[in-house]
């Protein structure tokens, strides 16, 4: 690993690896901390998409509430909490990460979330973990279970190829419209000020959480 990526790797503020929280969901998550990087790297990107439950409402939006460690202990969150746990769990275990932002027109949304969000286009969070020499994408974001719920094909990643764009049955996949760029940490200001621009009315009275009641996988066609 050159110096120019050694930071990456390196716990932060909300990417707080060393705390016990984290180091139990990598030892939850992973049969063997030595193996290769890429191997450990699958192995959290699915605990992480399928271990930890994609909810909305009641979503913490607090300094506290967006640290990993916040979210290895609650096991949910959306993808502002996942992307930073996946990000500091690869890198406790020596994979270089950063955290990517953008605005993504949506297929997995209830009419109930689309009037809160105030449309089908959302501010998203993903992570980029550099594996084999190259930075690829990787959004272990919607769990297996609610994109069935919700018509779409979980993303499956490969430490190969960027897992980014979600097959959808109605045609058509996720659609990216706008990079905001990668960070070495949660940008907290950014984006909480992203949420509040973009998406007031999903969010509580405070400003620093989502609106509650009901639960996203409630709301599918399948489960109404």
């Amino acid at each position: 690993m050159t110096d120019q990526l050694d930071h990456l790797t390196r716990p932060t503020e909300f990417l707080d690896y060393e705390t016990d929280e984290v180091q139990a969901f990598i030892d939850h998550a992973v049969k063997d901390r030595s193996a290769d990087r890429r191997t450990t790297a699958i192995e959290l990107y699915y605990a992480v998409r399928d271990g930890v439950d994609y909810e909305v409402y009641g979503a913490p939006l607090s300094r506290e509430g967006l640290k990993a460690s916040h979210t290895a202990t609650t096991k949910s969150g959306f993808c502002l909490h996942k992307s930073a746990l996946y990000a500091a769990a690869v890198r406790a275990l020596g994979v270089p990460s950063r955290l990517v932002y953008g605005d993504v027109r949506n297929h997995l949304a209830s009419p109930r979330l689309l009037e809160h969000i105030g449309g089908d286009v959302f501010f998203h969070g993903l992570t980029q973990v550099h594996l084999d020499g190259k930075w690829v994408k990787a959004t272990p974001v919607f769990n297996k279970l609610l994109c069935k719920l919700y018509g779409m094909q979980a993303l499956e990643f490969d430490g190969l190829n960027d897992s980014l764009y979600h097959p959808h049955e109605g045609g058509g996949a996720m659609e990216f419209l706008t990079d905001h760029g990668s960070f070495d940490d949660v940008p907290y200001d950014f984006v909480l000020e992203a949420m509040r621009r973009k998406h007031p009315r999903f969010l509580d009275a405070g400003g620093t959480g989502t609106v509650r009641g009901g639960r996203l996988a409630d709301e599918s066609a399948l489960t109404r």
